[in-house]
């Protein structure tokens, strides 16, 4: 008896522990499940991610062994980074646009919405506040390269910002940048200066003045043919196409296949590419030659500039003469006087007639010279700063070597005083006495002809 009942006891403690078992390999199993599903669906979430990585960073593999291509695709995915949708801050994203919008909107009834690229350069600053003060929305652009000190292009910017104009980071090829621009303000005008500036550099970096000038103009014409409504364009062409013309004073009616430099060439190139962009699809398009443009917040590559900074420092500067011994003259037009012209331009720009791409009718196409009228002599030049800065120049006189410079330029403004009233009205000695103002407060330096009347109060 008590045998059986352990036989008893023995079998169903073997059967419990084989249900127990059958238990567990039941749970291992669906746990064993569960996780595959956690790391399909993990390996899934990875994979999606990797590849929207691969998509906003992908660039043609023609381009990849090229440093400028890896340059302007960090510049694109920095860019664009800030407004899309795998950005880690939507909010971020949404405040962008808020300071887009805004800083393009209008202030005045009818006022124009304006991209102004090159915003904090030169030409670009001074047209924005002009533009903002009057009551047009204006939204500035640039990549703020190194080509000169990009300090000075940073200070422009504050001074942009304290005139409620913001500035947008980026690269004229940066296509995805500028259609999002463009999607979020529907621009009726666009002021286009951003370029590679400068006829002597073009001989140590050509591939710049490409990628800037004839690159950068296609790509921003390309998204503004495709925009709607099609923006009118204003942009920046150069006295630079006149070249080797021997005719004077400049007219738009002479002949301007002749270029002297590289960067002339590529000016010439944007004024033949705004034809074809205008004929095929309709853009407002109207070029602006620029006769060498100074005064403040200037550019350190201009002659009166680094004049300005050697007689000061008391180191010797290059005074250039022609191959016949000649004086080169310049048709020095100062910065306010460009600026009303580039008003009066967008001012009577026509509308587009394209929309979405395709032509409806004939557009406008105009080219016009904006400058002083009165070329002057370098060496006069000097002698107004000499007599600005209280300092006697160390000239170097020397013959003009072939770099792409020319003798002299003169601007016959006629047809744009015709169209839209431009005159220039600033001669170049008051133009330099406001530059040299300028110049000494923001370098912080006190010109020695103040210093010495300083000694000669003290001492009496």
């Amino acid at each position: 008896m008590p045998l059986s009942a352990s036989s008893a006891d023995t079998s169903k403690t073997v059967k419990l522990e084989r249900y127990n078992s059958y238990l567990r390999k039941i749970h291992s199993t669906k746990v064993l499940k569960a996780s595959s599903k956690v790391l399909f669906r993990a390996t899934l979430l990875v994979a999606l991610v990797l590849v929207l990585v691969f998509a906003i960073n992908y660039h043609p593999l023609s381009d990849s062994h090229s440093p400028a291509s890896h340059h302007l695709h960090r510049r694109s995915f920095l860019s664009t980074g800030i407004f899309s949708s795998s950005s880690s801050s939507l909010g971020e994203g949404a405040a962008w646009e808020k300071r887009v919008r805004q800083s393009s909107t209008p202030k005045r009834p009818h006022g124009l919405s304006v991209l102004v690229t090159g915003a904090a350069g030169f030409v670009g600053s001074h047209c924005s506040i002009a533009l903002r003060k009057r009551g047009d929305g204006v939204l500035g652009f640039d990549n703020f390269n190194d080509y000169y000190d990009p300090s000075l292009k940073r200070a422009r910017q504050e001074l942009l910002e304290k005139n409620q104009v913001f500035i947008v980071e980026g690269d004229l090829n940066d296509g995805p940048l500028l259609r999002k621009l463009f999607d979020v303000v529907p621009f009726t005008h666009v002021l286009h200066l951003a370029a590679q500036a400068g006829v002597r550099y073009a001989m140590k970096n050509p591939q710049s003045y490409i990628s800037s000038n004839i690159a950068g103009l296609v790509n921003l014409l390309e998204v503004a043919k495709a925009a709607n409504p099609q923006p009118a364009i204003v942009w920046a062409s150069s006295s630079s196409v006149y070249g080797l013309n021997t005719e004077n004073p400049f007219s738009e009616e002479h002949r301007t296949d002749q270029p002297a430099s590289l960067y002339a060439a590529t000016k010439k190139a944007g004024e033949e590419i705004a034809h074809t962009y205008n004929h095929i699809y309709g853009l407002s398009l109207t070029g602006l030659r620029f006769f060498t443009v100074y005064g403040p917040w200037g550019r350190p590559d201009m002659a009166y500039f680094f004049f300005t900074k050697a007689i000061l420092h008391g180191k010797s500067i290059d005074i250039y003469r022609t191959q016949d011994n000649q004086e080169v003259a310049r048709d020095f037009t100062y910065i306010d006087d460009i600026v009303k012209g580039c008003v009066g331009a967008l001012d009577t720009a026509e509308k587009s007639t394209g929309s979405g791409g395709k032509k409806r009718g004939p557009a406008q196409l105009r080219v016009y010279n904006l400058g002083n009228t009165s070329p002057v002599p370098v060496g006069r030049l000097v002698s107004i700063l000499e007599g600005l800065l209280g300092s006697k120049a160390k000239k170097h006189l020397i013959k003009m070597p072939r770099n792409g410079d020319v003798p002299y330029t003169h601007a016959n403004v006629s047809l744009a005083y015709k169209d839209f009233g431009y005159k220039p009205t600033t001669d170049l000695a008051a133009g330099l006495r406001k530059f040299v103002k300028w110049y000494v407060g923001y370098y912080g330096i006190q010109p020695r002809v103040k210093r010495e009347n300083s000694h000669a109060d003290d001492s009496a």
